[in-house]
Formats: C-alpha cells, structure tokens, sequence
C-alpha cells in the first residue's frame, strides 16, 4: 500500500482520492483553504458528454475581443504585463484551428463518457449522494445567427455519437411545463444530466474521511522534498510529509505548484460567477445555457442556479459586480415569469477554472519526475469530468492507464 499526496481539494483531487482509496492507497490531501471555498462547490453541476468542442476554436478570438468591449459581457481577459499570460495567449492563437477541433473531439467524447458512466456507478453504489438527475441539456437561443452556430454544432455532435435533436420553440417549451420560456429554438442534448454539487462535496469528503482519507484543510504547499528523479515528501508550513507519490490537481493554483517542482504549466484561472434562486414555484426542468449570453440555468430540487462568465483574470478571486450583472439582465430574455433581482455581493459565489490553452485538460506523468500525475487544467468541465480524471489518475498511479489513452491530455505537450 503506497502512501499519495494530493495537492488540491476540488473535485479532481477528491475524485482522485476516491478512486486511489478504492484501488488499496493509503492517501492525505492537502488544500490551501476549506474544502467547501472549492470552485466546484458553486458550479453549475452540469454533466455534459456534449461538450466535445474544445474551447481552442476558430472564431473564438474575433469573438471574444468583441466581448470584451462589454463590461457585463460572457467573456472578458483582463489585460495585464504578464508573461504567462502572453505565452498561454498565443497558444491559445495556434490551437484555435479545425485541425485542433477535430483531433480534440474524440478525446473529449471519450473522457466524458467515461465520467458519465462512472458517476451512474456512484449514484447507484450507495458511497454518495448528490441528487443525480439524467433529463439532459437545452442550448436556448433567440437569433437566426446563434440558431446557425447551434445546428452546425449538432450536426458535429451527432457524427461524433452523441445524440442532438434541434427543437423549434415550442417544442422547447413541451419540455418546461411549469415555466414560459422564450426562445427562437434550442438544441436537445438528451445524454447529459446535472447533479448538486454542494452535495457531492460535502458527501465525498464525508465518504473519504470515514474510510480513513486525511484531508488537511487550510495547508498550503510550500515546497516538495525531491531524490532524484522521485518526490519523497510534501512540505507545508505546519509540517513535512513522506510521500510515495504525488497528485498535484490544484485548479488554477496548478502552475504556481509545478513552479515549485521547475515545470512550467501553461493554464490561467478562467473566473466564473453563480447564484441561487431559492423555493421557486416556477422551476426549470430541464438544466440549459442560454447561449448568447452564455449563462446557464440548473434546478437543483426546489431551488436554481444561475451561472456564467469567463473572466480570465489570474488568480484575482474579487467579485465584480458588472458580471454578474450581466447574468441576471440575461435570464428575463428566456424565461420573463421568473423573478430575478441583482443578489447581493455576500449572495455571489465566484470560483476560477482552471484553463488550458488548448482547450484540453492536463492528465497524466511528466518525464521530469517518475512518482508525478499531474490532473488539471478542465476548464468549465471540471465537475464534469472529475470521476473520469480520478479514475485515470488511480490507474495511472498504479501503472498504466486502462480506462482509455491519455496521451492527448499530456502535461508535457507545451515543453
């Protein structure tokens, strides 16, 4: 039985340490602040094999600077003298072609499958609970142009094996009886499914402890013991801890941990925003991302989530207002029966995803170190592909992936 290190308390690394308890490790896992701070504690809880489109796409640039001329727009990059930023940027640039899309399609397809399986496995095995809901996903949109982009997509989706119906307006409202929505039309992606994922926090780390996990809340890593070419040991202000191996699935703290270890990640911490729309009468059905204003809308038993932004910004966790602004001016355009004011600052959840530049998570080894699996870099996918990474990652410490190639999702793919 090998003793692992993980470093970072989101879902990748609580996924992680589930899947490496099951497989006979013996695990601590370290996070900088409390568990329940995580940016998959306030996510919009969407699980979407959908999502085979990597963000690294033709016409995101062009669309995004036309964003960001917006204050309460989707998307937005805070300018700043920053090399990483400049690096990750134009690799950013290079990998918005079709060729990257049509050679990231596949691995994403696989991997969300993947997580999909496995998290019907937790909904049925009894370990947790995280109110699983299989009802699928609505892409709304109002405008001819959104209606074209959305078609295309399911037509993409659909050679790919994953099934997209195109649903006129009412039939988009045949699926919200409780709710008038308002919509040109909206794509059906009926193999998603959403889940709470407060819940599932809270339930992993309640499962993890019970099985004798050691989380150490609020311990920053401030360094690595290191022989060779083999981490021997995680360093923390409040103590030194022998390790047989190491996880590092930090989030957008990622790069500032493999800095520590000389790798240099490329990824920037994407900001999102999220709210909760509490005891609503007039719920929504069906989870859906109201796509050009790029928010979304999850039902979470009585209670809704709304959910949007991509604010690429660091590590800088402030809440600015205008985004959320933003969301809530969008969600009356879809749905005009319910009632949304601006929340409060102190009612705002914001988290950062951690962002690849292209598109891909970072999964696997690096050839610096013989006892590393690196497991990040998910993007908005974060919660949605987290048993899918644990999984590889236990497999991954044990030998050899089996699951499927991880070879596409390399650390080393920038050195």
């Amino acid at each position: 039985m090998a003793h692992i290190g993980i470093v970072g308390g989101g879902i990748i690394g609580l996924c992680s340490a589930y899947y490496l308890q099951k497989s006979g490790h013996r695990v601590t896992l370290f996070d900088q602040g409390p568990i329940a701070d995580g940016c998959s504690f306030g996510n919009a809880g969407m699980i979407v094999p959908s999502h085979i489109v990597p963000l690294a796409q033709p016409g995101m640039i062009a669309k995004g600077m036309r964003w960001m001329l917006k204050s309460t727009s989707p998307f937005y990059v805070k300018p700043r003298l920053n090399v990483d930023l400049l690096r990750w940027g134009w690799l950013f640039y290079r990998h918005s072609t079709p060729e990257h899309v049509a050679h990231s399609i596949p691995l994403l397809r696989d991997l969300s499958l993947l997580s999909k399986r496995l998290y019907q496995d937790l909904a049925a095995n009894g370990d947790l609970e995280f109110e699983w809901q299989e009802r699928g996903l609505l892409m709304l949109y109002k405008t001819a142009s959104a209606e074209h982009e959305m078609v295309e997509e399911a037509d993409v989706a659909n050679r790919a094996g994953i099934e997209a119906q195109v649903l006129t307006g009412p039939q988009v409202q045949d699926l919200e009886p409780n709710t008038q929505v308002t919509v040109r039309g909206g794509i059906l992606f009926p193999g998603d499914a959403h889940l709470n994922p407060n819940e599932l926090i809270r339930s992993l780390v309640t499962y993890l402890r019970n099985q004798g996990i050691t989380i150490l809340e609020n311990q920053a890593v401030t360094g690595f013991g290191k022989t060779g070419a083999r981490i021997t040991s995680i360093h923390t202000s409040q103590g030194n801890y022998p390790v047989d191996a190491l996880v590092i699935a930090g989030g957008a703290w990622s790069p500032v941990i493999a800095q520590q270890l000389d790798l240099n990640l490329s990824l920037q911490g994407g900001k999102g925003y999220s709210f909760m729309l509490r005891n609503v009468t007039n719920n929504v059905r069906v989870p859906a991302i109201m796509l050009e204003a790029r928010a979304t809308a999850t039902p979470m038993g009585n209670d809704l989530r709304f959910a949007g932004t991509l604010e690429v910004a660091g590590t800088d966790m402030t809440v600015n207002m205008n985004r959320v602004r933003g969301i809530v001016q969008s969600i009356n355009q879809y749905y005009p029966d319910i009632a949304v004011e601006m929340p409060a600052i102190d009612k705002v959840w914001r988290g950062l995803r951690p962002c690849s530049p292209d598109g891909l998570p970072y999964i696997g080894p690096t050839e610096r170190y013989d006892n590393v699996v690196l497991a990040t870099g998910h993007g908005m996918m974060g919660l949605s592909l987290g048993p899918a990474t644990g999984k590889l990652v236990s497999e991954l410490i044990n030998g050899a992936a089996d699951s499927m190639d991880v070879s596409g999702f390399s650390p080393d793919r920038f050195s």
